[in-house]
């Protein structure tokens, strides 16, 4: 019992007071022992080691050299930068650009340059817009942007694309680099042309874009942010001819790139990505679609309120007048072929053509076009015309050379192409006839007629009615538009004669040798004739069309040349133009010419119509201007169911009368007869005339007024 009790109230032995410690109690649990370390294992963590630590020794060494080279680099770029001044104007050629007869620009040509802008001076709506379409990180990054980079990577390759296909991840300072082309200067000794310069320019490859970004690195350093982007702003082409943001704003709008809002700075920001594909010019929504994405960029960055988004994207950016004219279409190419090479199409100068132009008048010649074929021509048909308007000093006002009204560098059928003339040469026949003596009641005799035409055999002309008259006058002869009296009249007065009448006239085109020449086998162009038929107007004169008035370079009050063209040599006396009108107003008051009469207005003409209806034509003239009109197809494919009288007439009369709306009513210069007056002894039955009747011609011809 004490025993057991004894065993029970044994305690624990406890630890001394004073911090003296009793021996503890040794643990129970056995220590786990630590795990052997597996060879292999251990091998491989060595070796891998071992390799991270020789990357990272090589590695920064690597760097070092890289970084090393591509400062060297840097600063070598540095040091062949020019000064910003230099590089805001970095055309190879100059522009031109033409005005019409008011002073008001309605077409530009080469590479226009609307003058120095800076990122201070532009309108702070298109810097904004071109930053954060072009490069949001522009005022942050070196030259470089590692993040855009990368992420035009990614979105290249997640479309399918090789990494540096599609976007670029460029930043503004890599495109004005680029631009520049890296300082690489234009040697026509060592390009074949402009356009191989440029395309190597902006040639993509990892070796170009790693010296491009050396050389925006170097830029970054030479230039401040505004300078780079006042280069860019000068630089970039935006469509149109335009280069730099000025001469877009003045192409695109009409008013400086400082006065651009917010739907303007959109658009012009948004070209830089496609300038011709976007240019409005060519295709005005998708300019607008393009900057309403502008737009929602600068909104989504903070550059403009939700207000100002929302106003720009109601009420978009729309051309100026002058930008709808769509560069002038075939009169401003016209103009441009005609003057000196060396300041029109190779100018190296800025140059200002002043013009002719009436900008009235053209948009009265292509509605009246336009109105015509919507209205009597069958839809689907191929068929094209041409219009040419001018006063009677060969000045051109208007100009249309086929159905597209609309462009720029089309085949011009007005002046580029030769077409035979047919019935519409008849008045330089009758011209030569009233010079000699003759008058509009001289009669000549209609009949069957034939001539023996060396290396031809026997000639028989026909009237296109295939019916004739008997005798009639001169002026009924070419009011009905009578063939046998007409070759008549030019075998009776010679043929030599009348070919050099015409050509005085202005017709400078190869004229036919035998008798056909009286019907118009002879070729020339719708501009040729008008000018010969301007001639009639303005008493007998000669006149030389022209278009351009006066040439001038950017700058310089004098202009460097004049007028090309006017009023020339008499060819034939006053009293036989006169004459002559009165009977080609009779052309078109009661004769083949009918349907071009203008209403409570005088108005005198010709028609033609060349063998099967191959080319119809009609030329006339008010006291006011003088217009032309020519009608068929380009490969020559017979006309149905078309004469000079019918479809050119209409054309010619629409015209004129949207040309006079408005003005008033003038008589023409012509012949009033009186019906008391015996008329003139009729033409002789002979063939032509010997030497010395030839001899009192000419001298009759050219020696008096």
């Amino acid at each position: 019992m004490t025993r057991s009790r004894r065993k029970t109230t044994r305690r624990k032995p406890q630890a001394r007071r004073g911090g003296a410690t009793t021996k503890a109690r040794p643990n129970r649990q056995r220590r786990a022992r630590k795990p052997r370390r597996n060879p292999l294992v251990a091998l491989v963590r060595g070796i891998v080691g071992w390799i991270l630590r020789l990357i990272w020794a090589l590695g920064w060494r690597f760097t070092a050299v890289v970084a090393l080279i591509v400062g060297v680099a840097v600063a070598y770029t540095y040091t062949t930068l020019p000064a910003v001044d230099d590089l805001l104007d970095g055309r190879a050629r100059g522009s031109v650009t033409l005005l019409d007869h008011d002073g008001d620009v309605f077409a530009w040509r080469g590479d226009q340059f609307g003058g120095v802008v800076t990122s201070e001076t532009v309108s702070r709506h298109l810097k904004n817009a071109v930053v954060a379409t072009e490069d949001r990180r522009f005022y942050l990054h070196p030259g470089i942007d590692p993040i855009g980079i990368a992420s035009a990577i990614r979105i290249n390759l997640s479309e399918g694309r090789g990494p540096l296909s599609g976007h670029g991840g460029s930043t503004i300072t890599q495109q004005t680099a680029k631009l520049l082309c890296l300082g690489v200067a234009y040697d026509k000794d060592v390009w074949e042309s402009e356009a191989d310069y440029v395309a190597d320019c902006r040639r993509t490859s990892l070796w170009r874009k790693a010296k491009e970004a050396v050389y925006a690195l170097a830029m970054e350093l030479k230039y401040s942010k505004p300078e780079i982007l006042s280069i860019y702003l000068n630089r970039a082409y935006m469509g149109g001819g335009a280069y730099g943001a000025e001469a877009a704003a003045q192409r695109y709008f009409g008013k400086s790139a400082a006065q651009l809002d917010v739907a303007e700075g959109a658009m012009l920001a948004g070209l830089l990505t496609a300038p011709s594909t976007l240019a409005p010019t060519n295709n005005l929504e998708r300019a607008q679609d393009r900057a309403a994405v502008v737009v929602r960029l600068m909104q989504e960055q903070g550059y403009i309120s939700d207000t100002d988004a929302a106003a720009a994207l109601a009420d978009p950016a729309e051309l100026s007048e002058a930008a709808e004219a769509q560069a002038g279409g075939y009169f401003a190419d016209w103009v441009m072929a005609s003057g000196p090479e060396f300041f029109t199409r190779d100018t190296t100068e800025d140059v200002i053509i002043r013009t002719t132009l009436d900008q009235r008048i053209q948009t009265a010649a292509e509605e009246a076009l336009n109105h015509v074929f919507e209205t009597k021509v069958k839809p689907g048909s191929k068929a094209q015309a041409a219009i040419v308007v001018m006063s009677a000093d060969g000045a051109v006002r208007g100009m249309v050379g086929g159905r597209k009204t609309k462009v720029t560098g089309a085949f011009n059928r007005a002046t580029q192409a030769k077409r035979q003339t047919g019935s519409a040469f008849k008045p330089f026949v009758y011209a030569t006839a009233l010079e000699l003596g003759y008058g509009h009641a001289s009669t000549v005799v209609d009949e069957p007629y034939c001539l023996n035409v060396a290396g031809s055999g026997r000639w028989c002309p026909e009237n296109y009615t295939r019916k004739h008259y008997g005798r009639v006058t001169l002026t009924e002869a070419l009011k009905k538009s009578l063939n046998v009296p007409a070759v008549k009249v030019a075998e009776s007065v010679g043929l030599d004669l009348v070919r050099r009448v015409a050509s005085e006239f202005g017709i400078e085109s190869d004229l036919a040798a035998g008798p056909a020449l009286a019907l118009g086998a002879s070729e020339s162009s719708l501009l040729e004739m008008t000018g010969a038929y301007a001639g009639i107007l303005n008493g007998g004169s000669s006149v030389t069309p022209y278009g351009l008035k006066e040439l001038s370079l950017l700058g310089d009050e004098a202009p460097l040349m004049g007028a090309g063209g006017g009023i020339g040599e008499r060819v034939i006396r006053k009293e036989a133009a006169r004459e002559l009108v009165y009977m080609m107003h009779q052309v078109v008051h009661g004769g083949t010419g009918n349907r071009a009469r203008l209403p409570n207005r005088e108005a005198a003409g010709k028609t033609g119509t060349t063998q099967a209806a191959r080319d119809a034509w009609f030329l006339g003239f008010t006291a006011d201007y003088v217009a032309g009109v020519w009608m068929g197809y380009d490969d020559n494919t017979p006309l149905t169911g078309v004469t000079g009288g019918g479809l050119p007439a209409e054309i010619w009369r629409e015209t004129m009368t949207r040309v006079h709306d408005g003005m008033p009513a003038k008589p023409l210069p012509m012949l009033r007869p009186d019906p008391r007056r015996r008329a003139p002894d009729p033409l002789p039955r002979t063939q032509p005339a010997g030497d010395n009747a030839i001899e009192n011609i000419l001298r009759g011809l050219f020696g008096g007024n």
